[in-house]
């Protein structure tokens, strides 16, 4: 029902989950990302546990392929499952049952994995990772590029209706984490809504408290920093 990307950027340290699918709320359930640690999405038949006990164990340092494979062994359902996960090193692993919905498949890609299932054809796949390999700039604009690029070759072959995107770097929550829950265009929503949080959300969630530093509180601070980012 769904095709994913995970992404990363070894320059910035960030790391990314852009998903889009015919299903309500898919960012709900499928994308997890967490700074320093890993992204990752669980789709198909989805199994939410899968996202939270694969977190907790790349928390502790796992590997992605030991880990896909320890995960669904425990899992009755595994052959009607994707996983897949790219740690903050570049490791990365996939899995696509045999029991998922054609077309179904994953690719793999210099800092990217991606997984798919009722999809239009292979290409949904093919055009998005080389969307992503040709794009520039911030990680955001380079994987919604990425997923317009799938989209377009004919993307989830029902249609349209959610899509979400994750980004991290340093912290244990997200930098960035919006959706389109019900959607006619939901990646267009996307752009529109990542175009909202650059007016002042991003700049603000700089300052914002994580696990090893206290963040910036003083309100003064903060407000002179955001009126000198201010977009015209």
């Amino acid at each position: 029902m769904t095709w994913s990307l995970l992404a990363r950027d070894p320059a910035t340290g960030e790391l990314g989950v852009a998903v889009a699918t015919r299903f309500f709320a898919v960012g709900a359930l499928c994308s997890r990302a967490e700074g320093g640690v890993a992204a990752l999405a669980t789709q198909a038949l989805i199994n939410p546990m899968l996202g939270l006990r694969g977190m907790e164990a790349m928390r502790r340092g796992a590997d992605p392929g030991e880990l896909v494979a320890r995960l669904l062994e425990g899992d009755a359902g595994r052959e009607v499952r994707q996983l897949h996960i790219l740690a903050t090193d570049g490791r990365s692993a996939r899995h696509t049952g045999a029991g998922c919905v054609g077309w179904c498949g994953h690719l793999e890609g210099p800092e990217c994995s991606l997984a798919g299932n009722m999809l239009a054809g292979e290409a949904v796949l093919a055009e998005t990772r080389a969307a992503f390999l040709a794009a520039t700039g911030p990680l955001p604009d380079r994987m919604l590029a990425a997923m317009e690029a799938g989209e377009a070759a004919g993307g989830d072959s029902r249609g349209r209706q959610s899509a979400a995107l994750v980004i991290a770097s340093r912290d244990p929550y997200p930098d960035l984490d919006i959706r389109a829950d019900d959607h006619a265009d939901p990646l267009a929503e996307l752009r529109r809504l990542l175009a909202v949080a650059r007016e002042r959300y991003l700049p603000f969630r700089r300052f914002l408290a994580g696990a090893d530093h206290p963040g910036v509180f003083d309100r003064a601070v903060i407000e002179a920093a955001l009126a000198a980012e201010a977009r015209p």
